[in-house]
């Protein structure tokens, strides 16, 4: 682990030359009547790595309290409530979509995802999960951090792969996205709630993640990962969970939630420009979730929105100091009448509304402020 220290200079420089050393070394089909846009991306399947907004479905097989394994978790999707953290499709699920991958990506945990399952991809992703392995532990010891998770792909499912033919070669690896994205519980979860910010600036504690980071995407490289998404925290700030955790005399969102997210949404930033001048190296997109959601509530209506800044759900009360209070849905509780309607499902969470927008702008969209520095359509197409 770096130097808690480390300035902002010197990561930079840490972060290019980072790169210059990398090495050259059952599911069923959920949306079945999904609409295809007819790309022409040779794009066969995802590995997934993070937290719960990428999670479908591992943290059902943990002892942990971060779970959507219940109702109203799910209830706009045809599987129920299969532990993704929305009332229906999540933004992997949407991707997958748009890239004509012809099933779910399944959840590692699941003891189905064996065999010809795991030819489509895996999504090693766990809601509560961190960049840092401490981050996880506010939401149970068994959540596997981002350092985990990519020690479960090298040494479980690669070599499942390549057993069956699948990824003898880096070329065959190149028909995958690598997509990554962890972050926010490490300031939610434990930077903000463990009171961190009397020890060290929330600039070190970012320089500190943003190195872990970099670190993680070298060994993926390293591993086979060609082609990147990189997704950029939320404004972590504008949850109903960040809202409520400010002084009742403050309006509106948590500014120094949303301006750590936007710390470390620019050392990300910085980190792809670094990597692509280098050669060989991943091809790397970064998606700018944090601009496409606030550009949501700033303005809802003009999306079809009307309520952008509460739970549609009814989330857990804040008694005898739950972590989970003000995240999560209560089991069976009740819900807004219209989700496609409000921004959040949960306390934290996006409702399908909003992932369906987000991932057709990170897709599709020709805006470098989307994606930066093009979009996955082209990246897949590389």
């Amino acid at each position: 682990m770096a130097p808690m220290n480390l300035l902002p200079s010197m990561l930079s420089i840490y972060l290019c030359f980072n790169f210059l050393l990398f090495s050259c070394s059952s599911p069923t089909k959920i949306f079945a009547n999904a609409e295809r846009n007819g790309n022409d991306s040779t794009i066969k399947g995802m590995f997934v790595f993070g937290d719960s907004f990428l999670d479908n479905g591992n943290n059902n097989f943990l002892e942990t309290i971060a779970k959507a394994d219940y109702l109203p978790y799910g209830m706009d999707s045809p599987l129920g409530p299969s532990g993704r953290f929305s009332n229906g499709k999540n933004f992997i699920d949407v991707l997958g979509e748009l890239l004509n991958i012809s099933t779910s990506i399944p959840a590692f945990l699941d003891p189905s995802t064996k065999g010809n399952h795991t030819s489509v991809g895996v999504t090693f992703a766990s809601g509560g999960s961190g960049i840092l392995n401490e981050s996880g532990n506010t939401a149970g010891g068994s959540v596997p951090s981002l350092d985990e998770q990519i020690k479960n792909f090298e040494e479980i499912t690669l070599p499942e792969l390549q057993s069956q033919g699948e990824t003898s070669s880096r070329k065959s690896l190149s028909k995958y996205l690598f997509v990554i994205g962890c972050g926010s519980n490490d300031y939610v979860l434990n930077y903000f709630r463990n009171g961190s910010e009397s020890n060290i600036s929330v600039q070190d504690f970012t320089a500190n993640l943003t190195t872990n980071l970099s670190s993680h995407l070298k060994k993926l490289y390293n591993l086979g990962a060609q082609k990147i998404v990189l997704m950029s925290l939320y404004p972590i700030g504008c949850s109903p969970l960040s809202i409520a955790a400010q002084p009742a005399k403050r309006k509106g969102c948590n500014k120094s939630h949303n301006e750590a997210a936007l710390l470390f949404n620019a050392k990300l930033k910085a980190m792809v420009k670094g990597i692509r001048p280098q050669k060989p190296g991943p091809n790397v997109v970064m998606v700018n979730g944090y601009k496409i959601v606030r550009d949501i509530i700033r303005n809802p209506a003009s999306n079809g929105f009307v309520n952008a800044n509460e739970s549609c759900c009814k989330v857990l009360t804040a008694g005898e100091g739950r972590v989970e209070a003000r995240i999560l849905c209560e089991k069976g509780g009740s819900t807004c009448e219209d989700r496609k309607k409000q921004v959040y499902f949960d306390g934290f969470h996006l409702t399908e509304a909003v992932n369906v927008i987000l991932a057709t702008k990170a897709f599709g969209s020709n805006l470098t402020t989307d994606a930066y520095p093009f979009s996955i359509s082209k990246l897949a197409q590389i």
